[in-house]
């Protein structure tokens, strides 16, 4: 009879403390105490991994979960704004308890991340804003900062009202709409813009829109492309006119160090991606252990020329 009651007294002090932990459907997640489901489970739904940017920031990630023992999932959307959408209702229906997106298109994803807010998913961003939608954290760098000082560098290296090019990335992503922002800040005063168009962030449509650019008008002086995958296809079409034209991107990526090294670009702006990756992945931790994080965290950038490439 002793073993039955101290069984039972035990089976009822279990009880009463799972108890303090339970979440239905989500309730609460916007509480501030715990995630849904409270799994510990973080997902990342990155843009792209097609460009070496987003593939060091999903690197950053991966390493940083893998450090501290949490399960991480990351889903590549290619691109492709209505895959996101997919992607992440799956993420969702795998009950991650934190989100970690960086959106193709920052109006596009809205709908989803609402409904993974809805369901207690806590959410944050990376590199891009989800527009229209009160999420736990943005992690980005200042993308105005970045493109003011790379037009800057073609200002003071090429002097005032020089025929200048843009190259600007994906529409609807707020990084190409901040950029292109940035440049125009500076530009506009300063520098003769001849030609703007998108390239999707691609180093093939960079190419293939610089080539068009230059068959309109020769005589272009300077190109700033929104990143370093359209500079350096922008590089190509140069190189294959047999034109002299400083280029500048944006990200810092291998393949443009090794660009800037060489002389055949002028400048590129550094965001320490892996940091992006891994800060996320940090705070997305911390709010599954009900702890608080800043609703902005950015991430410096600094301007990469010849001069300081190897510093």
């Amino acid at each position: 009879m002793k073993k039955l009651v101290s069984l039972l007294l035990s089976m009822l002090m279990i009880c009463s403390l799972a108890g303090c932990g339970i979440v239905i459907d989500g309730e609460g997640g916007s509480t501030g105490s715990k995630a849904s489901g409270a799994s510990g489970a973080i997902g990342l739904s990155i843009s792209t991994q097609n460009n070496p940017f987003f593939v060091t920031l999903a690197e950053g990630a991966k390493k940083a979960a893998k450090q501290a023992g949490v399960p991480l999932t990351v889903v590549d959307a290619s691109d492709d704004a209505t895959k996101q959408v997919s992607d992440i209702e799956d993420l969702v229906s795998k009950n991650v308890s934190v989100l970690i997106v960086n959106p193709v298109d920052s109006d596009a994803v809205t709908g989803a991340v609402e409904a993974a807010i809805a369901k207690g998913v806590r959410v944050i961003s990376v590199d891009r804003v989800v527009n229209g939608v009160d999420i736990d954290c943005q992690i980005a760098s200042d993308n105005v900062a970045g493109a003011e000082l790379a037009t800057q560098y073609i200002v003071d290296t090429l002097g005032e009202n020089v025929k200048t090019a843009e190259l600007v990335g994906t529409s609807g992503a707020s990084a190409a709409i901040d950029r292109s922002q940035g440049f125009h800040n500076i530009a506009d005063k300063k520098l003769k813009v001849v030609a703007s168009q998108t390239a999707d962030f691609d180093r093939t449509q960079g190419m293939t829109v610089m080539e068009n650019m230059i068959q309109a008008d020769s005589s272009i002086q300077a190109v700033f492309a929104g990143n370093d995958e359209m500079a350096l296809g922008a590089v190509e079409a140069i190189s294959g006119a047999k034109k002299d034209v400083l280029v500048v991107g944006f990200d810092a990526t291998d393949d443009a160090i090794e660009a800037i090294r060489q002389g055949r670009m002028g400048a590129t702006i550094a965001q320490q991606p892996d940091l992006i990756g891994s800060t996320a992945v940090e705070n997305a931790i911390r709010l599954t252990k009900g702890e608080s994080i800043p609703k902005e965290i950015p991430v410096e950038v600094t301007l990469i020329t010849k001069d300081t490439v190897d510093k």
